[in-house]
């Protein structure tokens, strides 16, 4: 059954999500990152292609034997569809056209949809939302594994079985969690995707169907693109959060793998990440980041101090006048830091204390009390000193 993990329960931390400070931070000394804001003219073109080249390969494998559509399933198709969510993803944040225009971007969703062949794209965004706004939420951020997981999933074997089975997790879990009335929109998104496989069915096969579902299953489990599930957030190195990709694959994924890069200005497109990297390097050059998600994969399984547990949590402690619903929906642009706890000698750094180390919301004369702190950034590691029991592998070097 291999190593059992070394983790009991999640990194607890009392202080606010990284990115809101780094933002705040990076549009004062660089103003002109505001001109990368704005939508990707060649997203909706994109989407297009892809609904094509999906459709010619799915009438090649109407007639094709199971292994060939295995195989082409796992290679091609579901690498287009894995894409397809991805592009999903930047159209949720409106990319494809603007703010304005919202109903035009769902509808964008809904079409991209139709080649992965399950009803996904309305309930995506109601959800991702709130991941980016309440980032490591007990109650809100539904990205991160249950305890049912963590108890389940805790050795090698059991971690790989994990790892396969994620498309299931990463779907059905924000039901089970944290579950919302269905409205006209997921009704709607589920209907269309319903005539668009029946019509697949009757102009091409059931083979057809299975090669564009299997696809989107095959390539969001044990294969190189799902990497990026578990490289955002997964705490490789004690105490960061969210981990950038630098490497060949994002070429064919909209740039997800510039993760912290996209948390702090997710209304920025992908394909204008690397410039903002570029912008300002001294905010992202210092960060642990990945160069392989196979390495990624292949880490999370076999290395006992990597699993469900190894993600960082926050005690749900809502804000005055917090509306959840309705203010997840508004883009995240240009907010001003707040902490949950209270921080010593000025702001947050990089979700940080400053000077001192919070503990249960609370700096207590620069010492934690209590083990389960927050460790995030360049507040507890300073000039990049690492801490005792700081964990890190060649993969994940700093960039």
């Amino acid at each position: 059954m291999g190593q059992h993990v070394s983790r009991d329960d999640y990194e607890w931390v009392y202080t606010e999500e990284p990115h809101k400070t780094r933002r705040k931070e990076i549009l004062a000394k660089y103003p002109q990152v505001r001109k990368l804001m704005g939508t990707d003219n060649k997203l909706a073109p994109t989407v297009m292609l892809m609904i094509v080249a999906q459709l010619i390969a799915a009438w090649f494998m109407q007639d094709a034997s199971f292994t060939v559509i295995l195989v082409i399933g796992y290679c091609f198709g579901g690498v287009v569809n894995h894409s397809m969510s991805l592009a999903i993803h930047e159209i949720s944040h409106n990319l494809a056209f603007g703010h304005s225009r919202p109903s035009w971007n769902r509808m964008l969703g809904m079409v991209a949809n139709l080649p992965l062949g399950v009803p996904y794209s309305t309930v995506f965004k109601k959800y991702h939302l709130e991941h980016h706004k309440y980032q490591g939420d007990e109650e809100l951020d539904v990205d991160i594994p249950t305890r049912l997981e963590a108890k389940l999933f805790c050795n090698t074997f059991t971690k790989f079985l994990w790892v396969l089975m994620q498309p299931f997790f990463y779907a059905l879990r924000p039901l089970f969690v944290r579950p919302k009335p269905l409205t006209w929109q997921e009704g709607f998104n589920f209907l269309l995707q319903i005539i668009f496989d029946a019509i697949i069915v009757y102009t091409m096969s059931w083979r057809s169907l299975i090669y564009l579902i299997g696809g989107t299953f095959l390539a969001m489990g044990l294969h190189p693109v799902a990497g990026h599930f578990i490289s955002e957030h997964y705490m490789f190195k004690k105490g960061y959060e969210t981990y950038s990709y630098y490497g060949p694959l994002n070429a064919i994924t909209f740039n997800v793998g510039y993760h912290n890069e996209h948390h702090d200005f997710p209304n920025i497109p992908g394909s204008r990440l690397p410039q903002l990297k570029k912008i300002a390097p001294e905010y992202y050059d210092n960060l642990p980041c990945h160069h392989s998600w196979s390495q990624v994969i292949w880490d999370f399984i076999m290395d006992p101090q990597i699993g469900p547990y190894a993600r960082i949590k926050r005690k749900r402690i809502p804000f005055p006048g917090e509306d959840v619903e309705n203010d997840s929906d508004r883009q995240v642009e240009e907010e001003t830091p707040k902490t949950n706890g209270h921080v010593a000698n000025g702001h947050a750094t990089n979700g940080h204390v400053a000077n001192g180390h919070a503990a249960n919301g609370h700096v207590v004369n620069g010492h934690t009390p209590s083990t389960k702190t927050s460790m995030n950034g360049v507040g507890l590691i300073q000039n990049s000193q690492e801490l005792n029991g700081t964990h890190d592998v060649d993969s994940r070097k700093r960039c």
